[in-house]
Formats: C-alpha cells, sequence, structure tokens
C-alpha cells in the first residue's frame, strides 16, 4: 500500500509540476512575467510558512548557517531562477521550457564536480554531460539565422534558470543548518517573492497598470502558489525522504511528458520530433551521468519474492 502511495504522489506530483509550465505560458498572456512570478510566491510564501507554524516545524532561523541558506534558496532557486524562466517562457512552449528544466539533474552534477575539489567527472560522465547540452540543442534548433532572435535568447534565459535551480541545489548541501527543510522552503519563498517584486518594480512594463486581469490569469496565479508550489513542495519532500535523491531525480523526466501534452492539447503548442529527440538525449544524459548512483539504488533494492 505504502509502495502504491508513493506511485501516486509521484505521478500527482509530475504531472502538477508539468502543468505549471501550461499555467505560466497561459498566465503569461495577461501579466508581466516577473510580477507574475513574484505574486505566484506570495502566495505561496504565505501558506508554507502557515503550514510550518501550525505543524510545530523549526521555522524561525536562529544560527548564521539558517540565513547562509534562506539567502542561498530566495536568491537562486527561487529570485534568479523563477524570472529568468518566466520571461524565456514568453517566446518558449512549455514543453520545450520543461525539457531544458529537467537538465538540473545533470547541471547540479556539474556544479558538485566544480565546487568539490574531490569529485571528478569521468570519460562517461562527460560524454552524458555533452548528450545533456545537445538535448538542449535539439530543443532550441538553434542555427545562424535565429542564434540571437527572440526564442534563441528566451531558450537561453531557460537553460540560465536551470543552471540557478541547479547552483542552488548544490549550494544548499554546503551548509549546516538547523532550521528545518520546510522552513528554509517558507522563508526562501517569502524572501524570492520581495526579490522578484524589486526587480518588477525597475523593469519597464512590469507594473500592475500592464496586467490585465482576467479569469485565466487568477486561475494561473493561484494554481501555481497552491498546488505548483506549496502542495508541490510538500509532496516533493516527503517523497525524498521515502524514496531518495536518484529516484526523485526522475520527476524531471516525468515533468515534461505532462507539460509537452498538455501544452500541445490546452494551448494547441507544437510538439516537433527535435523536441521529442531533445527529452530522449538529456534523459540518456542524466543516466550516464548518475549511472553508479543508479546501479547502486537498484542493487540495494528489496523487490517482493514470488511465493
Amino acid at each position: 500500500m505504502d509502495a502504491l502511495r508513493q506511485a501516486g504522489l509521484f505521478l500527482f506530483l509530475s504531472f502538477v509540476w508539468g502543468t505549471a509550465f501550461v499555467a505560466i505560458s497561459a498566465g503569461l498572456a495577461d501579466l508581466p512575467p516577473v510580477l507574475f512570478a513574484g505574486i505566484r510566491y506570495d502566495i505561496a510564501g504565505i501558506i508554507m510558512l502557515g503550514y510550518v507554524i501550525v505543524r510545530g516545524h523549526h521555522w524561525w532561523p536562529e544560527v548564521r548557517a539558517d540565513w547562509a541558506l534562506i539567502a542561498v534558496g530566495s536568491v537562486l532557486i527561487i529570485t534568479a531562477y523563477n524570472s529568468l524562466l518566466f520571461i524565456g517562457q514568453q517566446e518558449v512552449s512549455s514543453g520545450a521550457a520543461a525539457i531544458i528544466i529537467a537538465t538540473i539533474p545533470i547541471l547540479s552534477t556539474v556544479f558538485a564536480r566544480v565546487f568539490i575539489p574531490t569529485e571528478r567527472l569521468t570519460l562517461v560522465g562527460t560524454f552524458g554531460l555533452l548528450l545533456g547540452f545537445l538535448g538542449v540543442a535539439f530543443v532550441a534548433a538553434p542555427s545562424p539565422s535565429n542564434l540571437l532572435s527572440d526564442a534563441g535568447i528566451a531558450s537561453f534565459l531557460v537553460l540560465l534558470a536551470a543552471a540557478s535551480g541547479a547552483l542552488g541545489s548544490v549550494m544548499t548541501q554546503w551548509l549546516d543548518a538547523t532550521l528545518s527543510t520546510e522552513g528554509l522552503v517558507a522563508w526562501s519563498c517569502i524572501l524570492g517573492a520581495i526579490f522578484l517584486h524589486l526587480i518588477s518594480f525597475a523593469l519597464p512594463g512590469e507594473t500592475f497598470a500592464q496586467a490585465t486581469i482576467t479569469s485565466t490569469a487568477i486561475i494561473a496565479v493561484v494554481y501555481l502558489g497552491v498546488f505548483a508550489s506549496a502542495v508541490g513542495y510538500l509532496i516533493y519532500f516527503d517523497l525524498l525522504k521515502r524514496l531518495g535523491a536518484i529516484q526523485i531525480n526522475l520527476v524531471s523526466y516525468a515533468v515534461p511528458i505532462f507539460a509537452t501534452s498538455l501544452g500541445w492539447f490546452l494551448l494547441d503548442e507544437t510538439v516537433t520530433l527535435w523536441t521529442l529527440l531533445g527529452f530522449l538525449t538529456i534523459f540518456l544524459g542524466f543516466i550516464l551521468i548518475k549511472r553508479d548512483a543508479i546501479a547502486r539504488q537498484w542493487h540495494s533494492a528489496s523487490f517482493p519474492r514470488l511465493p
């Protein structure tokens, strides 16, 4: 029963995070991108902090490492990641954005190798990294004629968003804090929302006057703030404790399936053969980089015996 529950939560999380890319694309028709992201985390931060307090988790930062973790989470994982992603998705489809973001587990491994001297990429791992970037190239489909086009630049911004999220996830592993994981996420969302609003205020065309309040915009904001962020994070951390990092990373490769199919169905987005090839190439790169950890996880797993 527990395995069935975990499988159900895994699929639900993949669906929620996949449809989040669709909700972003839908909401961007009416809302300025960075303001849109800021409002999303206004909602998520309030819900998460309320949840942490009610559940009695350690929620108040007490030591310097707590504040350092919040700074990394709010700047890299919330502010930089979301501002780049939302701006990029003005020109990049839901499915393509989800596929590019799926490079986060690959980029996290690269950053770990860079910042931890004892870690080194093997020849096979390096080939996996190159496959990951080749997959992004397939999805973005750059050429000399469109490399500096709006679509080409937007794809690069989404890749930068993935790099920011990956760097943030690696840096948080360095710090030994007393704050609960849920408390860290709550404060990162709140502080990240403030930073996003400051960036929005500084950018031209990022005022509330530029926003069009429609039912689509309201649904997109609420869905992203409540389900994709608050509920999604809580499910993610529950699965992380139960499944471990390797298995939960597979969510990154289930998400594009939902994002691509629902983006095609709901928003009439085009799904090309190059997009699908890019997804498979990125996934193969992940398998090559994580092959040792996947093998250990596989051999240590307990499987039910036949009677």
